[in-house]
């Protein structure tokens, strides 16, 4: 079972406008240029760099402490689960079923992530920062299987992107959009034997 992270496992950050105050900027001003560099940073580049392209659209020099700052800020922000999506993974824990994260994200909040109890509930987690590569990328599905050592069809994969869902069934992994923890829950009790009460 495998499952992206930003705004399926997690709410979707609150910290833009902190991280927009540590600029001097305003928030609606912010945010463009927060997700027009993001791509980048979840392909690999350090967070200096991103910051600084962030910065040079915003007319902004950034040093070296309000990297560290924005960096702290912005993990932060995207470490808030989504309660029904902890219920449900945590009932898939507890039944036994074998969880893996896959989620465009920079290294940085991949070694955040690896800090938090919960993580202990995959069997691995992926970020796409540390491969230098992203979702929906043909590379990033070979290394989610060769780390799970799974056929792509025994894999079901939620993500709250359509372009991901289109990379993943077209390596072969049984994908599904995400629109909640109900409708996720509600697919699983008919795919897994034993889950939710129902047999397959």
């Amino acid at each position: 079972m495998v499952f992206d992270y930003g705004e399926v496992l997690s709410k979707k950050t609150a910290a833009l406008p902190e991280l927009a105050q540590q600029l001097g900027v305003a928030a609606a001003e912010f945010e463009p240029a927060y997700w027009a560099e993001r791509e980048p940073y979840d392909r690999g580049c350090h967070e200096s760099q991103y910051w600084r392209a962030v910065g040079a659209r915003l007319g902004v020099e950034v040093d070296d402490e309000t990297v560290a700052a924005l960096t702290k800020a912005d993990g932060e922000g995207w470490l808030v689960f989504e309660p029904e999506a902890e219920a449900l993974l945590t009932e898939l824990h507890e039944a036994g079923v074998a969880l893996a994260l896959l989620s465009n994200a920079p290294a940085s909040f991949g070694r955040a992530v690896e800090l938090r109890p919960w993580s202990g509930k995959f069997r691995t987690l992926i970020f796409s920062g540390d491969l230098k590569c992203a979702k929906p990328d043909p590379e990033i599905w070979a290394e989610l299987l060769r780390r799970l050592d799974a056929a792509p069809e025994k894999c079901v994969f939620f993500d709250d992107r359509q372009v991901n869902i289109d990379g993943a069934l077209a390596a072969g992994l049984d994908a599904r959009l995400w629109t909640g923890a109900a409708d996720a829950r509600a697919y699983l009790t008919g795919r897994i034997s034993g889950f939710g009460g129902s047999a397959s």
